[in-house]
């Protein structure tokens, strides 16, 4: 196995665990607790890096070794095809492991490693679209809930008929923006509606929207003079206190004109908290699309969620298909990408 650039720069990584465990064993490390937190950080990520690396080394030695000795070995005993199923399977699982490290190498961005917040707004379409969008949103609190993250509903806009209008959702776990980026853009369904008594064909769109969690902001400064709370009674499941008292919050940032909301807890003053930081990530991410200025990030990316400005066509009739049109990887099983299963699409994204 080689020691490979990105992720694999594994001397590298244990050069700088060298340097930063020397600077953790200063008399004064901790005199700066914000910088030494950071520090800390740093190093347990290298660690952790470097623990992977090894393991996954280890592993393929082993399979070297288990290869060399069935090349040894002489007949066809039952032993001898034990051995060989065992190195298929080692193989198998050898090359998932590597798989994900290597995708892993290309999270490289500032905050690939925070936390998601994750918007879905239903768009052309009417009921139909906000079905679709209730569709998104179980397809992603799939895949979340197989890659153990946890994921939580801050606030939920259900639609007239059927379906939500508009969802916002935090899901915590490493490199869940990292990953998630990939998701940003607008979503197109195509399936016989199940809303249309004479069984026609619609299309439908709903778009998604991914910031990073970011809990260090010290260039976002919010006033107090600039902001509107409201509140309000939360609509929906939640429990017999939280539909009948004003628990929900809504925040305006009067300047940029950005509104958060959240309602899922039972006490106001937590969903006020919720909001703020909701708020504070969004400000953040727009005062760095003012500085970056680029025509690939996804507030200019998504356009409107209409005809002509999909990431992704999901097809379920007259065939079914899932693909995604900035990298052309497409698959014919749309019950197995409804159910979470959306990696191979992430891949190939953050692989361009």
């Amino acid at each position: 196995m080689k020691n490979q650039g990105g992720f694999f720069e594994i001397d590298d990584k244990k050069k700088r665990i060298i340097e930063l465990e020397k600077t953790i064993s200063k008399n004064d490390f901790w005199d700066n607790a914000d910088e030494a937190k950071k520090i800390m950080q740093k190093l347990n990520d290298c660690r952790k890096d470097v623990k992977e690396y090894e393991g996954l080394k280890t592993k393929y030695d082993d399979m070297e070794t288990l290869l060399l000795l069935v090349r040894e070995s002489q007949g066809d005993s039952g032993e001898v095809r034990e051995t060989v199923n065992e190195i298929t399977e080692g193989i198998n699982e050898l090359e998932k492991d590597f798989k994900k490290l290597i995708l892993r190498s290309r999270l490289g961005g500032k905050f690939d490693k925070n936390n998601a917040i994750f918007t879905l707004h239903s768009g052309a379409g009417g009921t139909e679209a906000c079905d679709w969008t209730e569709m998104l949103l179980r397809m992603y609190l799939r895949w979340a809930e197989k890659r153990g993250y946890e994921a939580t509903v801050t606030d939920v806009l259900s639609g007239d008929e059927a379906g939500i209008k508009k969802v916002t959702f935090v899901l915590s776990g490493e490199y869940a923006f990292g990953y998630l980026k990939s998701e940003i853009g607008i979503h197109r369904l195509v399936r016989i509606s199940p809303f249309d008594a004479n069984k026609r064909r619609h299309t439908s769109f709903a778009a998604c929207d991914v910031i990073p969690s970011v809990e260090d902001m010290p260039t976002v400064v919010i006033e107090g003079k600039d902001l509107r709370i409201d509140t309000y009674r939360a609509s929906g499941k939640g429990g017999q206190h939280v539909n009948k008292t004003d628990s929900a919050v809504r925040i305006t940032h009067l300047p940029t004109k950005t509104v958060v909301q959240c309602q899922n807890e039972r006490s106001q003053h937590k969903n006020k908290e919720m909001a703020m930081k909701q708020l504070k990530a969004r400000l953040f991410e727009i005062q760095q699309e003012k500085l970056r200025n680029e025509k690939e990030k996804h507030y200019n990316e998504k356009g409107d969620i209409a005809w002509g400005s999909q990431i992704r066509s999901y097809v379920f009739c007259p065939y079914t298909m899932v693909k995604d049109h900035r990298t052309g990887t497409q698959t014919g099983n749309v019950e197995a990408v409804m159910d979470g299963e959306i990696d191979d699409f992430i891949e190939s994204y953050l692989s361009t």
